[in-house]
C-alpha cells in the first residue's frame, strides 16, 4: 500500500498523540526523559466569572508560556504581573531555571521586558505588517 498524507479535519488528538509519541521516541540518548507538566492558571471574578489566565507547561527544567490575557477593564491593575509571577513560582518549584515565550508587536512586548524578559529572536511579516517576538528570562 502507498503512503498518502491526509488532513485530519475532525477529531486531531489520536493523529497529535501519535505525532508527540514519535518525536519523544526520537530523542537522542544523551537527552533526559521529557518531564512535560501543563500549567494553567485563572483570574476570577467574585461572580466567578473569567477575567484573564496563564496557560503553558514546564519541560526540561524550562517554563513554556502560551498565553497570558487579562480583561482589558483590568489592565493595568497588576493581575497580568500576578499571574505572571504565579507562573514563575510554580515553574521554579518544579524545578525550572527559565521561562520562555511568544508575543506580537500590538501585544506585551514591553509588558515583559520589564518584568526581565529579554529578545532573543523576532519574526518578521507575521502576521503582514507586523512581527512575533520570542523572549526569554532566566530565574535567579
Amino acid at each position: 500500500m502507498e503512503s498518502r498524507i491526509v488532513e485530519a479535519h475532525e477529531d486531531s488528538s489520536e493523529v497529535i498523540a501519535g505525532i508527540r509519541r514519535g518525536i519523544r521516541d526520537a530523542d537522542p540518548d544523551d537527552v533526559v526523559a521529557r518531564d512535560y507538566q501543563s500549567l494553567c492558571l485563572a483570574l476570577r471574578g467574585v461572580d466567578d466569572v473569567l477575567q484573564g489566565g496563564l496557560y503553558g507547561a514546564t519541560m526540561w527544567g524550562w517554563l513554556l508560556i502560551d498565553g497570558l490575557w487579562v480583561t482589558t477593564e483590568l489592565r493595568g491593575r497588576g493581575f497580568g504581573t500576578r499571574l505572571l509571577d504565579a507562573a514563575e513560582a510554580i515553574a521554579a518549584a518544579r524545578g525550572c531555571r527559565g521561562a520562555w515565550l511568544g508575543t506580537f508587536d500590538f501585544q506585551a512586548k514591553a509588558f515583559y521586558e520589564r518584568r526581565g524578559y529579554h529578545l532573543f529572536a523576532e519574526l518578521p511579516d507575521f502576521p503582514a505588517g507586523h512581527r512575533h517576538f520570542h523572549l526569554a528570562k532566566r530565574f535567579a
